[in-house]
This record gives structure tokens, sequence and C-alpha cells, in this order.
């Protein structure tokens, strides 16, 4: 742990800080698809990200689910931290988008971390203002953009955090993801395809000129 820990954090946190860390975190792999965390639950531990992509969502009260944000290598989740500090309920989904490795850190030991060591707490405040603007990029594409735009958007995003062209999901899975029907983002991407941007395939989407 401690090896992958230096790999991912070793130029966010001190020897001393990783050494704790390593002391009481929990090594958790999960495998693409994997809930990490529900709606609803008490937050006993907060996610360090050491390898992998997890997506953060969000859900109405019918159901349905609108994707935030993105976690990668070297990320955790503010809206987690926000529940640790008011001892409050999770108000977030959170779902592997790859195979990934975390460190979960119990939530007792934020706020001694945060009068201990500098570098906890600027890696507190820089997540805080991360997630916060792709939060705010969130808002305004809902906002500001037509269902076409934000599908690109999405595409190009997620293309970004898998590090591939090939985009591994359904037309239903977007639409979930989108906060849309299957029937309009089939439709968006069939034009899409007939533009040349990308390319539909039984199982997958590639990603030409986006």
């Amino acid at each position: 742990m401690i090896q992958e820990l230096h790999t991912s954090f070793g130029n966010t946190f001190e020897q001393a800080l990783l050494n704790d860390i390593a002391q009481v975190g929990t090594f958790k792999e999960v495998p693409a698809g994997f809930q990490l965390m529900d709606i609803g639950q008490y937050i006993k531990y907060m996610p360090l990200l050491l390898e992998g992509v997890i997506k953060i969502l969000r859900e109405d009260d019918e159901g349905d689910e609108l994707l935030l944000y993105y976690l990668e290598q070297g990320d955790t989740c503010s809206m987690t931290m926000a529940c640790c500090l008011g001892d409050a309920k999770s108000n977030i989904r959170a779902i592997a988008e790859s195979d990934a490795k975390l460190i979960m850190v119990p939530i007792h030991k934020m706020e001694e971390w945060t009068a201990k060591y500098k570098t906890w707490r600027n890696f507190v405040f820089e997540s805080y203002h991360s997630r916060l603007n792709e939060l705010l990029h969130t808002v305004d594409s809902i906002a500001f953009m037509n269902m076409d735009e934000r599908l690109i958007d999405f595409l190009i995003r997620k293309s970004e955090v898998n590090n591939s062209t090939i985009i591994a999901n359904t037309h239903q899975e977007i639409a979930y993801d989108l906060h849309s029907s299957r029937v309009v983002i089939s439709r968006l991407l069939k034009k899409l395809e007939n533009m040349g941007r990308i390319k539909l395939s039984r199982s997958h989407i590639e990603i030409i000129n986006l």
C-alpha cells in the first residue's frame, strides 16, 4: 500500500502523513460498475483514489440519475468530506467507472489531520475547489447547452478520464448519465455518426473527430 500511496500522493503529502494513511487506511480494489456509496448511507470512510475512475451521481425524486463529475487518480470526493464533517447521510452515489484501487480512510482522522498536517488542509481545500468548478460546469451545461452540445461534452470528458477513444457504454447508460431518454441520445449519436465525428458499433462508440 505504501508504494501505491507514494505513486499517487507522494507529491501531495509528506512522509509522516503517508505513513499515517498507510497505518489506518483500508486498501480496496473494485471492478468497473461496483457501487462504492449510495444515497442515504452514513459515511464512515472517505476514499483516496489510487488508480481508476469513479463517477459521482445525483438522483431526482423519480429515481433518474445525473452525472456530476468524475474522480481520477489522486482525487477524493469533496461531497463525501462534507457529509463526514456534518455526520450526515450521503447525498450522492459513487460508482466505479473503471476497475479502481482506493484507500478508505476513517472519517475521524479528518479533523486530526487537518490540524496536524498543512498538506492535508491544502488537499482538502483544493479538492473542494476542483469539485466546485466541475459542479459549476455541470450546472452551466444543463442551463446553457442544448442536448447535442452536452452529449459531445460528455463523450469528450469520458474519453479523457478513460484515456481512450472508445466509449464502452450503451445508449441507455449515456441517457441515464445525462438525465435524458435513450431515444434522444440514440438520435443525436446517429447524427454525429452521419457527420463523421463518431462511429457507432454494437458494443461501443468510437470517437473520430469531436
